[in-house]
């Protein structure tokens, strides 16, 4: 089995944290976590994540300005990334969707889950829960 490595980019540091061990442990997978959108930027180009989950509120570069800039940059613009929101409203979810963000997880939400969740929304085989 191919372990999948993901990237966590999240300002909160509990919510990294939580969300690291939760998908290391439940699905098996190998996450790097980074704390700001700059610093996510340079850990996607050198760590060439299967996949990013990106938060949405962060101070100085937003998950919009990030997720662009990871579209405009020809080594990272096919990773797929999904959006981590605390305030989702229903049209704001399909312009997520048509901005090219891949799904909307919703904080607070099921650690316990998440590796699933993920794995749907991505095509990829269910870890075990």
């Amino acid at each position: 089995m191919i372990v999948k490595r993901i990237l966590m980019i999240d300002d909160d540091s509990l919510i990294r944290e939580v969300t690291q061990i939760c998908l290391e442990t439940v699905a098996g997978w190998e996450v790097t976590t980074a704390g700001s959108g700059q610093e996510g930027l340079a850990k996607a180009e050198t760590t060439q994540p299967d996949a990013i989950l990106l938060d949405v509120m962060m101070p100085d570069m937003d998950g919009i300005s990030t997720f662009q800039k990871l579209q405009s940059n020809p080594i990272t613009q096919s990773i797929p990334v999904i959006l981590l929101s605390a305030k989702v409203l229903p049209d704001e979810r399909s312009s997520y969707e048509k901005m090219g963000f891949k799904a909307v997880i919703v904080k607070p939400f099921e650690p316990v889950h998440l590796s699933a969740e993920i794995a749907q929304v991505l095509g990829w085989d269910t870890p075990r829960v």
